[in-house]
Parts: C-alpha cells; sequence; structure tokens
C-alpha cells in the first residue's frame, strides 16, 4: 500500500505547458476509465486548475509505473520533452504537500480561497466516477479539514483574496483605471462571476457573456449586464478591457476575431488554463493581452510568513491523525473478524444463563444484541487504546495474539 502523486504548477512550467497537460471534466472522467485498468492502482484524484495539474494515487506495494509517463500515454504526448517540469512526491512527503495545497500555501496567492474547494471537487469528481479508495478519500477529507481550520485560525492574507483580485491590482499598480470603463466578461463561471464583480467594485460597467441552457434560468452578478455568448463580438468594439475566463478547450477570441472587430485600443485579460485569447493578438495594434502568468503576488511580509508557521504546525497535528489511521488500516478487517468472534464467544459462554432468566422471547433477543453491542465496543476500545499506546511493532505483535487465541478457540468449538 502506498501513496504518491506527479503534478506541475505554475512555479515549474508556464501556462502553455500547462495547457499539455490541463484536463476538463469530460477528459478527467475518460482518463479515470483508464486508469482504473492499470494493475497496482488502487485509488485515483486529478486534480486540474488554471495553475497547476495534479495525479494522486493509492497503490498496492508491488505497483511499480511511472505515473508520469502513464500520464504523458493519456495525454498522447511524448515523455521526453516535459518530465523537468515535474515534481514527484511519495509518502509523508505527498501528504504533506496535499495539506499545504488545500490550505492555500502552495498557491499563488498566499491562502487563496478557491483552492480548498477545487480540492474537495476533486475528490467529488473522482468518488463519482468510481475512481477514489479509502485512503484517498481520507486524506482528501482531512486535507480539506485541516484547511479549513486554518482558514478559520490563522490570517494568511487579506480577506479577497484571489488571481481576480490580484490582476485588477497589478493594473491598477500600472496606471490602468477602470472607473467608468467599459467591460466585458467572457464566461459566468466561478472565475468569471468573480471578475464581473470585481470589475464592478471598481466602478466598471460590466456585461457578462452566457449561454443559455435547457437546465434553466442563467444567474450573473449583480449590477451587470448580460448578452449572449454568440453575440459578444457586437460588444467587443465598445470595450476598455475584455476578461475571458471559461473552461473551453478553444479560444473565444481568435486573431481573426479581434482584428475584425477592433474599433479602439482594448486591454484583454486572459484568466484561463488552457488559454482563451489567442496569443497572437499581441501583434495587433491598440491590443494589449495580459495573461494570468502576468500576475503574481509580492513577496511575503513577516507576518505572513509566521502565518505560515502556524498553518504549518495545523498541518502537523491533522497529518499525525491520518498517518495513525493509515498505517493500521490494514489491519481494520482483522480487528473487525477479532471482534465479530469475541461477540459469538461471549453469547456461547452465556447463552446457558441467558435461557434461565425469566424473560420472554423478546427481551432476551434484546439482551442477547446489548451484550453484543457492549463486547464490540469493549474490545474495540481495548484494541485501539493498544493501538495509541504502545508501538506499531508492539500493537501488531498483540493483534497477532488475539488472533491466535482466537482461532484456536473457535477451531477447538468447531471439532
Amino acid at each position: 500500500m502506498g501513496i504518491q502523486m506527479t503534478g506541475i504548477d505554475h512555479s515549474t512550467a508556464g501556462i502553455d505547458i500547462r495547457t499539455v497537460f490541463s484536463f476538463t471534466r469530460k477528459s478527467t472522467a475518460v482518463t479515470y476509465e483508464k486508469l482504473r485498468l492499470i494493475w497496482g492502482i488502487e485509488g485515483c484524484v486529478l486534480l486540474s486548475t488554471c495553475n497547476r495539474m495534479e495525479l494522486w494515487v493509492s497503490t498496492t506495494e508491488e505497483f511499480q509505473g511511472d505515473l508520469y509517463e502513464i500520464l504523458c500515454e493519456i495525454r498522447g504526448v511524448d515523455p521526453s520533452g516535459y518530465r523537468q517540469y515535474f515534481s514527484f512526491r511519495r509518502e509523508r512527503e505527498a501528504v504533506h504537500h496535499l495539506f499545504r495545497l488545500a490550505g492555500g500555501l502552495e498557491s499563488r496567492i498566499l491562502g487563496e480561497d478557491q483552492i480548498v474547494t477545487q480540492v474537495k471537487d476533486a475528490l467529488s469528481f473522482a468518488r463519482e466516477n468510481y475512481a477514489a479508495d479509502h485512503v484517498l478519500e481520507t486524506l482528501f477529507r482531512q486535507a480539506v479539514t485541516a484547511a479549513k481550520k486554518v482558514k478559520t485560525g490563522v490570517t494568511l492574507s487579506p480577506s479577497d483574496q484571489s488571481a481576480v483580485h490580484i490582476a485588477i491590482q497589478t493594473l491598477r499598480e500600472q496606471g490602468y483605471a477602470f472607473a467608468g470603463k467599459t467591460c466585458m466578461v467572457i464566461g459566468n463561471g466561478i472565475m468569471g462571476k468573480l471578475a464581473a464583480t470585481q470589475l464592478r467594485r471598481q466602478g466598471a460597467d460590466v456585461t457578462v457573456t452566457v449561454r443559455q441552457y435547457h437546465s434553466g434560468k442563467v444567474e450573473i452578478p449583480e449590477h451587470c449586464r448580460r448578452i449572449d455568448y454568440g453575440r459578444r463580438m457586437e460588444l467587443f468594439g465598445q470595450c476598455d478591457y475584455v476578461v475571458s475566463a471559461t473552461v473551453s478547450p478553444n479560444y473565444t477570441l481568435t486573431r481573426e476575431l479581434v482584428e475584425a472587430n477592433l474599433t479602439r485600443p482594448v486591454v484583454l485579460i486572459d484568466l484561463a488554463v488552457p488559454r482563451d485569447i489567442d496569443p497572437q493578438v499581441r501583434e495587433l495594434d491598440g491590443v494589449q493581452l495580459f495573461d494570468i502568468d502576468c500576475f503574481r503576488e509580492e513577496a511575503r511580509s513577516e507576518e505572513q510568513r509566521e502565518a505560515i508557521r502556524q498553518a504549518e504546525a495545523c498541518f502537523a497535528e491533522q497529518m499525525e491523525e491520518f498517518f495513525t489511521w493509515y498505517e493500521c488500516v490494514d489491519v481494520i478487517p482483522r480487528i473487525q473478524e477479532i471482534k465479530q468472534k469475541v461477540a459469538v464467544d461471549l453469547e456461547l459462554r452465556l447463552s446457558r444463563k441467558l435461557r434461565a432468566l425469566p424473560l420472554t422471547e423478546q427481551e432476551r433477543e434484546q439482551l442477547r444484541r446489548d451484550i453484543e453491542t457492549a463486547s464490540v465496543k469493549t474490545v474495540n476500545k481495548m484494541l485501539f487504546g493498544l493501538r495509541d499506546g504502545t508501538s506499531r511493532r508492539t500493537f501488531r505483535e498483540a493483534l497477532e495474539c488475539m488472533e491466535h487465541i482466537y482461532n484456536e478457540e473457535f477451531g477447538e468449538a468447531g471439532k
């Protein structure tokens, strides 16, 4: 049994490299189908966001596969060209990374809000596709729980920090103004809504593109206008700023579309991975293009470094809780079997006395159930007390001793 991960992020790979290994929900589902067929992989979770892609697996001890090569095969790319961008982690190093990731310590923007939801959603989607096993379920749930504790107890960064917030802040520092400007946001997902809301707060006149689906009414941020996605270029020529933040595999703005509808200087902000806006638009006069890699948080302050230390202390406590469970997860079926045998043993020893009691059959059956429940709880308390109060080796020796006792006991009873 083992835990390992591989991935790339904004610190090791630029947007064009990350795009090669970005996954949509559809391609993630297909990937899960392929990963489930690989011998030795017990469970998997794939996380793909604008800033990173990570593949997490739990494996048998015999698994010798190369996750990087597996990913390249699934994506249909030559593995010789990208390995230097990937990181690889196993066991405690991998677990530590996931806790830091969920808590926002690995994010481009320290403590950003979106990542914990993205980690939680990645687990949910893996579960929907029957990909996550009990090891990754427990690991990801505990990482999310730890991240939420850090979020409520430690101030890593000012509130309302997001990629959109940093983008607008960076542009303002460079002399760009938004008050009274005409802005269009292409995309009405989480990032698109954040962009529209932030631009409205800056005093911009904001229109959001929407696609009408059969599922019903599409909601947009308050005080924003809407326009059908197919009519976006009708508005484009009137815009001072256009932000694109979709999950589309295709460009929302091609060079040809922009060139044909360019009537005034415009600032284009691409917050998507893969890119939403054709990078060739940079060649057009009057166009300034910023992608997500143009926006980075400033150097961390001493207050933030202290907050990171506090977060790490919280993670250390939660990680030990996980490893206490993880290092004994293989013996849980053995513990269950011992508890069942203890319950049966106790019932056999008390059955004659139970029959002699002046009880109705219903009362006698209830008493049997109560005794069985009490015996199971007692053994549970004893075994897990041993686990928490002794070394791993001593606990396993005690477990083997109990197994031997009850195997002999039930062997003699069966003769």
